[in-house]
């Protein structure tokens, strides 16, 4: 899996073509994929075993369920990540960035089937929460680590220069320094995104859902067919999140940093 540390900036212009195009290529290739395996899946003579996992109506269940297992992740990653990030840059709180970062190095470093099953035992109970709260341990690293670093690259003349003008504190990090560090959290956020969709596949082992439920199944009854459905789509929705991932960082950054 690659990572996104570090915003896309200042590439030349080949790179940059290249990068257009793998924005135009694949969300062709998700549609490929799902389309292609859904027919090659639908179409065959299916068993009664098989027909109960791949309809119409259980597939859009469990695609929803990991959506919505993977967007929860996302927005509690958001929801800590960037204001700790802030809050870790601002003097009198960078002294604790390296204690944060090193609690998050714990929840990116662990297995994330161990965080989940260790989550699972600690609470003694299963559903939705069970599966997203883990996950968001696990995929909170990228987004930390790229909001203080977003803040670090900041030219300090810039800050100085904006409090020169009369702004205050907030404002400076308001119009000067969040803005900048933008395309660097946008490029963590794209990580934790990949993250969450791989990893809420686990997430049938506490009954939140997702398609994790159509690989467990096809492994389980050594049913090829309902195995590759559930980890095609896995892939798919890897991909596309990461495509969306790519167009924020071109569509939301800076003007001048695209």
């Amino acid at each position: 899996m690659t990572a996104h540390l570090a915003p896309d900036t200042g590439n030349p212009p080949a790179l940059r073509r290249a990068d257009g195009a793998r924005l135009l290529v694949q969300p062709v290739l998700v549609v490929l994929l799902t389309v292609g395996v859904l027919v090659w899946a639908l179409r065959r003579d299916l068993t009664v075993t098989q027909q109960a996992s791949l309809n119409a109506s259980n597939i859009a269940t469990v695609t929803w369920q990991h959506v919505l297992i993977s967007a929860t992740v996302v927005l509690i990653v958001i929801a800590v990540a960037v204001p700790l990030g802030t809050l870790l840059t601002r003097p009198g709180y960078r002294r604790l960035a390296p204690l944060f970062v090193g609690i998050a190095n714990i929840g990116a470093a662990a297995p994330a089937i161990g965080l989940i099953v260790l989550f699972y035992l600690a609470t003694r109970t299963t559903g939705f929460w069970i599966g997203v709260a883990p996950i968001a341990f696990y995929s909170l690293l990228p987004v930390l680590r790229n909001t203080i670093l977003g803040y670090q690259q900041v030219d300090p003349l810039l800050i100085d220069a904006g409090r020169g003008q009369g702004m205050s504190a907030p404002t400076v990090l308001r119009r000067i320094e969040f803005p900048l560090a933008v395309p660097y959290i946008l490029a963590g956020l794209r990580t934790s995104l990949v993250l969450a969709v791989g990893t809420a596949t686990l997430s049938f082992l506490v009954s939140a859902g997702g398609l994790g439920i159509l690989i467990d199944t096809g492994y389980k009854l050594r049913d090829n067919v309902t195995l590759v459905v559930g980890a095609v789509l896995a892939v798919a929705l890897a991909l596309l999140v990461d495509w969306l991932g790519a167009v924020a960082e071109r569509m939301l950054g800076p003007r001048g940093l695209r």
